[in-house]
């Protein structure tokens, strides 16, 4: 008998096409859910035939209720490697095993930039109202050069945020409890002055 995989908020109806499933396919059903369930009452009774699940981050979150009502579910994977949406406790009093992916840092910085450069040029209005035949460049954008990035974490996304940062010429503000010269310093800075640590009190 062959195991059933349900994939998760599956909005843009990519995820049979982004991964090879065909080796799988003599041991497995995989079915994609493209909207969103709302109610924890619809995910049960969407769910409760499945063994494996898998979830896109935080979209869907997997607490101690669910899990009591999902008793066929063995294995729960996530992209990425860690999901705050997920009770770890819960998992594993109900025996699940629930496992995470590799992820890319290219894509959110990229897109973190490029609502940094939308909001400080206006691009999105200024757009609209060009192609909506109504007054364009109405709006002074304000210049990234001389302004300040601030970042909490300076992990594989932070670095990527401030060095692309350092290119438009800007001074960047990073805070971690970890946060040391040392890490600093590949990135062009130091502790005290590029970057700067603070603490909570």
């Amino acid at each position: 008998m062959k195991l059933k995989c349900a994939i998760l908020d599956d909005y843009q109806k990519v995820a049979l096409d982004l991964a090879d499933w065909s080796s799988i396919s003599e041991k497995v059903d995989v079915t994609a859910f493209h909207q969103h369930f709302n109610h924890e009452d619809e995910l049960i009774e969407v769910l409760q035939d499945f063994d494996i699940i898998a979830i896109m981050r935080e979209r869907t979150p997997f607490q101690k209720s669910l899990f009591a009502h999902l008793p066929k579910l063995k294995l729960l994977v996530t992209t990425g490697m860690r999901n705050a949406a997920i009770d770890l406790e819960a998992a594993k009093e109900h025996h699940v095993t629930v496992c995470g992916t590799a992820s890319d840092s290219a894509p959110p910085t990229e897109l973190a930039w490029g609502l940094i450069l939308n909001l400080a040029r206006q691009i999105t209005q200024e757009n609209l109202n060009l192609r909506n035949n109504g007054p364009w460049q109405i709006s002074v954008g304000e210049d990234l050069c001389g302004k300040r990035l601030g970042l909490i974490g300076l992990g594989k996304i932070g670095s990527k945020m401030a060095r692309i940062a350092q290119a438009f010429g800007m001074e960047v503000t990073a805070w971690s409890q970890n946060l040391t010269t040392e890490r600093t310093g590949p990135l062009g800075g130091t502790k005290g002055s590029f970057f700067r640590r603070t603490f909570a009190k």
